[in-house]
């Protein structure tokens, strides 16, 4: 049988802790949650169960582990001690038979995009990125057309545009929209930063009109909007969207703030490439999703343990568009379908 494990990590600290344990959670203060997660050993979470390919009438099993480190610390520690983190939550995939390692929410893009993290361990690495961009390009499709304003009509906006899904995305989604407006960091020099090289490239993939920007505010005028930040805090605010604007959210933690909801009844939130699962999976664990639900990320380390394809599929910094194609088609093969988006 084939098999995979899954590295998340706590978001929310007082929220995810209480997921494993509910006690230590009520009990400790969340900056001590911070400091003893430094310290803490990786955790296993579950054993996954019930994946199985329609057309293959292949089946899977899987492992889900946490790595302890918070949003917070990940940001914020060396990043040679994150790596040490992840490198021994690895260890403990390794040592329950799994074939192939997919890192989630921040173990996949800390430092060099899992690069490290691979060549300290004795199985394939990936962090998802592939399918991840695939099907945020078709959650927007798909809201374009719920909402009857076409993509080829649209003014696009991606937040986080100078990282590996955003740069992706925006080249995938260039072609497709009337203007495209890449947001970089704050504070970042527009004309001479990797948001100039991310340009180039969107404009080498077919981009009609593109404009560059270090303020989040400036996606007002945009009808979709992709957000794909690394930030620990919601960046979007309700006031800095346009009149019934479409965001996709593929950040985690999300990048959408909670007011947008409260305050902006006219804009539609959709997440980022929430999957269903072939066959009756059972993950074991909440990890937020409704049961037989997957965010993309993770579903493409299941595409490829059913596959048999145990290799590095998705890493370093720089996603591939002919992997973003391969792994999509790969996905629908085994049964994977993109969930409602609302």
């Amino acid at each position: 049988m084939g098999s995979f494990a899954f590295v998340i990590h706590p978001l929310n600290p007082k929220q995810d802790v209480a997921r494993k344990y509910p006690l230590l959670a009520k009990a400790l203060p969340t900056p001590l949650i911070h400091l003893f997660s430094r310290f803490w050993p990786p955790v296993y979470l579950s054993h996954i169960t019930g994946v199985r390919s329609g057309m293959m009438n292949r089946e899977i099993e899987g492992w889900l582990l946490a790595c302890p480190l918070t949003a917070r610390q990940m940001l914020r520690l060396p990043p040679r001690e994150v790596y040490r983190k992840i490198i021994q939550t690895g260890r403990m995939a390794q040592n329950l038979g799994a074939g192939i390692l997919g890192l989630g929410a921040f173990t996949s893009g800390v430092g060099d995009g899992g690069a490290t993290v691979a060549r300290h361990l004795d199985l394939p690495v990936t962090t998802g990125h592939s399918l991840t961009v695939a099907l945020v390009v078709e959650v927007l499709e798909e809201a374009a057309r719920y909402t009857g304003v076409p993509l080829e009509a649209s003014v696009a906006a991606v937040v986080g545009a100078t990282g590996s899904i955003g740069s992706a995305c925006a080249r995938l989604l260039a072609p497709l929209v009337a203007e495209i407006v890449l947001v970089g960091r704050p504070g970042s020099d527009v004309a001479g930063s990797r948001l100039a090289e991310v340009e180039a490239q969107v404009r080498d993939a077919g981009a009609n009109v593109v404009r560059l920007s270090t303020r989040i505010q400036d996606v007002r005028r945009a009808h979709v909007v992709l957000s794909a930040t690394n930030a620990a805090v919601p960046v979007i605010q309700p006031e800095y969207l346009g009149r019934d604007a479409v965001v996709c959210d593929v950040a985690r933690p999300p990048d959408v703030s909670p007011r947008v909801a409260r305050e902006r009844g006219d804009v539609l939130v959709v997440e980022g490439g929430v999957v269903d699962v072939p066959g009756e999976a059972d993950f074991g664990f909440d990890f937020g999703l409704p049961p037989g639900k997957a965010y993309a990320c993770m579903a493409e380390v299941m595409v490829l343990a059913l596959e048999e394809r145990y290799e590095s599929y998705s890493l370093g910094k720089n996603v591939r568009v002919e992997r973003v194609h391969e792994i999509a088609r790969l996905a629908r093969k085994h049964g994977f379908r993109l969930s409602a988006i609302c």
